[in-house]
């Protein structure tokens, strides 16, 4: 089981790989930085294409990345990091691609005039 899901893992980043050094494709820069642009716009529903439940996601993978609470479960299983690292992996590569997807939706579909605004 955890070794399909390591390869799942690598296969998905891989594919993230290829998606972001494609010609024409948004770069890593522009990606990341379109990330908090695509969060308000997605709660703000301008942007359909990252759901509530997703950001709710994102939100979940980053506290556990950062949470001190599964420490625990590391010092019991001595699996160390790893868990974290597949998180950070996943998330890592969830993002960039939705990223990109987000920047193409602006490309073809420009954000409305409120979405300009600060805060």
């Amino acid at each position: 089981m955890a070794k399909a899901a390591k390869g799942g893992r690598a296969a998905a980043t891989w594919r993230a790989y290829r998606e972001v050094s494609q010609p024409g494709s948004p770069g890593v820069g522009s990606r990341i930085k379109a990330m908090p642009r695509m969060l308000r716009a997605a709660l703000r529903g301008d942007y359909h294409g990252l759901t509530r439940g997703k950001v709710a996601m994102f939100g979940a993978a980053l506290a556990y990345i950062i949470s001190p609470i599964d420490v625990v479960p590391e010092l019991l299983l001595g699996i160390g990091v790893v868990d974290d690292f597949g998180v950070f992996l996943w998330l890592t590569t969830a993002l960039l691609g939705e990223s990109g997807r987000y920047v193409e939706w602006e490309r073809q579909d420009p954000p409305p005039p409120h979405a300009n605004r600060p805060g």
